[in-house]
């Protein structure tokens, strides 16, 4: 019985072939597109740590439950300003920033 190679692609190789190399226009989108989704995914993480529904963070900070659940599912933008509702009205927390160089 004759066996088939599978051929192991790392992580980093495949964003190269499917966006671009580190640094063109399709990786940079990317990117960006990446780390709006990680924010999100954060934010979910951190209305279920404290026991609340969008309805009711959204209360708490003066929004929309569909406006958190936009955030939430990466379909909207978010402003500097409504974050920081969220993360301090909302959650108790503080932001912070970090900026990074390449």
């Amino acid at each position: 019985m004759k066996t088939e190679k599978t051929k192991i692609t790392s992580f980093s190789d495949h964003l190269d072939s499917q966006y671009g190399t580190p640094g063109s226009l399709g990786r940079e989108r990317y990117e960006q597109e990446f780390e709006a989704f990680k924010l999100g995914v954060m934010l979910q993480e951190l209305r279920k740590e404290k026991g609340l529904t969008q309805e009711q963070l959204a209360e708490k900070c003066g929004t929309t439950k569909n406006y958190i659940s936009r955030i939430e599912n990466n379909a909207s933008d978010i402003r500097l300003s409504t974050l920081m509702r969220i993360i301090q009205d909302g959650l108790g927390g503080f932001l912070n920033f970090k900026v990074e160089f390449k």
